[in-house]
């Protein structure tokens, strides 16, 4: 009993080590999140401190969360799954997935062996290698799954290669096409040209490839970007799309949508079934069908998310 009481302990303060140490919140939010008093919160919070739960990045594997995890694992089939603390106080939050993240490319990019690391864009995936310890690995090498010029010819504000370049030195592949093009014929003609074909053949070989997921609802972030319209949108939602990665749209089952923006989207298509370790980060109420039908239709093969999101996948 005595065991089982130290390790409640040691759970909580490394929740409330992550609440305010990468959360950001102040000792008093801490304490209603977790019900105690001010004074306890400060405790748990030092515990943290004293343990070593916490050192720049969370130690401590909190039970519920690694529960969850590989329930995940187990029921997906999944080559990696991790489960962060939920913010109660910001439910959609990305700084516990995107620190995760950082985490999982820090220990890609720390290898001395080249590799290939392939990115789409969002928010979470932005914030991830905002993270990144700047490492000196030349030899590496960062491609775009996605094409970043939206309907206006501005560039998205979420593009993630040329960051991640300047922080290690790797040699990056942008991919330098609009998101859309105007017909699946010139779309065809556009990714043959020899410079894109060469951005594919990198993507290709790609040693990890880092996503993010987006619901297909009226705020739909591909739409709230300006990347698809508002007439294209709600196409693609009759067509039945609950989900996008990298742009593509895919039904409830997790099938790739053969319609619509799918025909005129220049974007690297998902490996169906992904074949390369393909980690999607994810959280929210919103995008918990989207996960779910790209685990089950074996788009993805990796998940990080937090543990309101899970749990909300889990009880589908």
């Amino acid at each position: 009993m005595a065991a089982e009481n130290d390790k409640s302990r040691l759970d909580d303060a490394a929740r409330a080590g992550w609440l305010y140490f990468i959360a950001g919140h102040t000792q008093d939010e801490i304490a209603k999140m977790l019900q105690v008093s001010r004074a306890s919160a400060q405790r748990l919070v030092s515990l943290c401190l004293a343990e070593r739960l916490i050192t720049f990045r969370l130690e401590h594997p909190i039970a519920a969360c690694m529960e969850l995890a590989a329930r995940l694992k187990e029921r997906f089939d999944l080559a990696h799954c991790e489960v962060v603390p939920a913010d109660p106080a910001a439910p959609q939050a990305t700084a516990g997935i995107a620190e995760r993240c950082a985490n999982l490319l820090d220990a890609t990019l720390r290898s001395e062996t080249p590799v290939i690391v392939a990115l789409g864009t969002g928010r979470a995936v932005r914030a991830a290698v905002e993270r990144v310890t700047p490492i000196d690995r030349p030899n590496h090498q960062i491609v775009s799954l996605v094409g970043t010029i939206s309907a206006d010819g501005s560039a998205s504000f979420y593009d993630t290669v040329g960051r991640l370049a300047d922080r290690t030195g790797a040699r990056h592949y942008p991919m330098p096409l609009p998101f859309l093009m105007s017909s699946e014929d010139e779309r065809n003609k556009m990714v043959r040209i020899e410079p894109i074909a060469k951005v594919k053949a990198v993507a290709a070989k790609a040693d990890l490839r880092l996503v993010g997921i987006g619901q297909m609802d009226q705020k739909a972030q591909v739409h709230v970007d300006g990347f698809v319209t508002r007439d294209e949108l709600f196409e693609m939602m009759r067509l039945g799309a609950i989900g996008e990665i990298t742009g593509w749209a895919y039904d409830s089952k997790g099938r790739l949508l053969k319609a619509g923006t799918n025909k005129r989207l220049t974007s690297i298509p998902p490996e169906v079934p992904a074949k390369t370790t393909t980690i999607a980060a994810a959280v929210g109420a919103a995008k918990v069908p989207a996960i779910a039908a790209a685990l089950n239709g074996g788009l993805i093969n990796g998940l990080i998310t937090d543990e309101t999101t899970a749990r909300a996948i889990l009880e589908r």
